[in-house]
């Protein structure tokens, strides 16, 4: 499960919107929100994230539990 919350946190830091990662990522901005909704990305999709977020401790984001 994914730590939305932070990963929301961890755009705006970055001075982007959800729809600049969507792109990033090559998604739609729709199935971004929807892939926030469920906490659920490909592994291709984390990386992304990970390198153009400077995210320097992907694990709790990422790969946290409930």
């Amino acid at each position: 499960m994914i730590k939305t919350d932070e990963l929301r946190g961890i755009i705006a830091k970055n001075g982007l919107s959800q729809t600049d990662v969507a792109k990033m990522i090559g998604v739609t901005p729709k199935t971004f929100y929807e892939k926030m909704k469920n906490g659920v990305f490909g592994s291709d999709e984390i990386q992304i994230m990970i390198d153009e977020l400077h995210i320097d401790n992907p694990m709790p984001i990422f790969f946290a539990h409930k």
